[in-house]
């Protein structure tokens, strides 16, 4: 077995039933590329990303909170998805930019297994979110006058809750059966975070009961969260479709445009990346889509709801002109 040196200082040998084993208890991670202009213009482009994404979702969480006209189930559900873009790419961005600007990419054990951990939470929580907002659209404009009462604000708090919940069940599982797996041999991880199939593939224990695992969960996961989407918007074409009026219809349509345009970019670049068979090429076609997974779309979700909803651009402006007059 080939090991890198940065690793072979901190291995263990344990016994078990199958005999002695050397145990890793570090990785390496294997980023993007190992010249170090080239590192030098990625560190300075996600660090851009980053700080986009963090000043974009915090801005629209303030936005949201400080005006009361959008004091809304819908508003409510895009400022957790705020909330959880911020996390979801806080597990990923920080780890990558240091490793950019340093030798080592090495990784422990417990710090691979813990970003595992956090990545699936908030990557399966926003797909319910998701699910969830197609959902609150539904019954805005297929059933409007419950609206009120079939979403209160306890309810809204219930479902972000079910998809948090969702999320920590199918990270366990994932992590919880990782923990069966030793790995004895090369220990360079070939991505630039700590996920399923790239961990599995470094493993010297059979891992085909964590690749089942990931494509039942996953699957699972992916079946009830689409369906929603799916016949959420069927009965919203449905009712658009029995609309008389055009601009009733381009109205309505339009409060779902953004929701649309997030799922899209959010499910396309997962599709892209989950969808491909495992190759030398394909694995460098991974770590592309995976940017755009884990960090282009948090960084767009807050401008595409800023720029496609009439609202939200309408108190922002109100706040940009409070901000002026008081500079006057």
């Amino acid at each position: 077995c080939f090991l890198l040196s940065s690793s072979e200082r901190t291995q263990k040998n344990v016994s078990n039933k199958s005999g002695n084993h050397t145990l890793i208890a570090e990785f390496v991670l294997s980023g993007f590329s190992e010249h170090p202009k080239v590192q030098a213009t990625l560190f300075m482009v996600f660090l851009v990303v980053y700080l986009i994404t963090l000043l974009g979702n915090l801005g629209m969480i303030v936005l949201i909170r400080i005006d009361p006209r959008l004091h809304t189930p819908m508003y409510f559900f895009l400022s957790s998805l705020s909330f959880l873009d911020i996390c979801y790419s806080s597990s990923i961005t920080p780890r990558l930019l240091k490793d950019l600007v340093t030798k080592s990419k090495v990784i422990s054990y417990s710090a691979c297994l813990t970003q595992f951990y956090f990545y699936a939470t908030f990557a399966t929580t926003e797909c319910y979110l998701l699910a969830v907002m197609a959902y609150d659209r539904y019954m805005a404009i297929c059933s409007p006058l419950l609206y009120a009462i079939s979403m209160p604000s306890r309810v809204c708090a219930l479902l972000v809750a079910v998809s948090y919940v969702a999320g920590i069940v199918n990270a366990t599982i994932h992590t919880g059966f990782a923990l069966r797996l030793s790995f004895c041999g090369p220990n360079v991880i070939n991505h630039f975070y700590c996920e399923g199939p790239p961990l599995y593939a470094i493993s010297c224990t059979d891992p085909s009961i964590n690749e089942i695992m990931m494509f039942v969960v996953v699957g699972f996961n992916l079946l009830i969260t689409n369906l929603v989407i799916l016949f959420s918007y069927a009965y919203i074409l449905a009712t658009i479709l029995r609309m008389r009026s055009a601009e009733g219809r381009y109205k309505t349509f339009s409060t779902c445009a953004s929701h649309l345009a997030a799922v899209t970019l959010f499910y396309g670049s997962a599709a892209s990346m989950y969808s491909r068979p495992s190759s030398r090429h394909s694995q460098h076609l991974d770590k592309v889509a995976s940017v755009f997974y884990t960090m282009v779309t948090p960084m767009l979700n807050p401008l595409i709801y800023s720029l496609r909803n009439k609202e939200v651009k309408d108190a922002l402006g109100k706040v940009i002109d409070r901000k002026h007059s008081t500079e006057r």
